[in-house]
């Protein structure tokens, strides 16, 4: 068996440089560093949240645990207000990505439209409850803070999707 070896590895190195060798691996370890920033599909088809009604609720659109409630116009993933988080806050356990895509949503008493962050909150396995897909502004990838079908964990110690809060940054003017 050493022979057989020592033989195989003899005519590797007479075939090929360490120069080619080097560029080699090299390309190897960068394609495989690039693979945690490629684009991850996460919808599962269209779920709607519990209690999710055709007819929107009175006042808000719904409650927080509702995919019409208004904050959620383009929203997709699950909801931490079904996942042990609030609206605006992360379940225990996970930590908030520094990174998020935006819309634009108008509020139904009110009227004015007010600009909220999607946050996806990474570091424990996928929720599976509340799933809400709606994609009101959303835009092709090659605008990604305005695209809400990628895994927004990266830049964050986990890579592990959870659930999504949305936070109301401002009113647009």
């Amino acid at each position: 068996m050493d022979g057989i070896v020592e033989r195989l590895t003899r005519r590797v190195a007479q075939r090929t440089s360490r120069r080619s060798f080097l560029v080699r691996l090299g390309k190897l370890a960068l394609g495989g560093a690039m693979l945690p920033l490629l684009p991850i599909d996460r919808v599962t088809g269209k779920a709607h949240a519990q209690g999710y009604n055709e007819e929107h609720a009175a006042g808000e659109g719904g409650g927080e645990t509702s995919c019409d409630y208004w904050r959620y116009c383009a929203f997709d993933g699950f909801l931490c207000s079904c996942c042990g988080g609030s609206i605006t806050e992360c379940p225990a356990g996970t930590v908030a990505s520094p990174t998020a895509w935006v819309g634009t949503c108008k509020h139904p008493s009110d009227g004015r439209a007010y600009i909220v962050a999607y946050r996806d909150c990474c570091g424990k396995a996928q929720c599976d409850r509340c799933m809400c897909d709606n994609n009101q502004g959303e835009m092709p990838i090659y605008r990604t803070q305005l695209n809400n079908d990628t895994v927004w964990c990266f830049g964050s110690r986990e890579m592990t999707y959870h659930c999504t809060t949305a936070v109301i940054l401002g009113e647009k003017v």
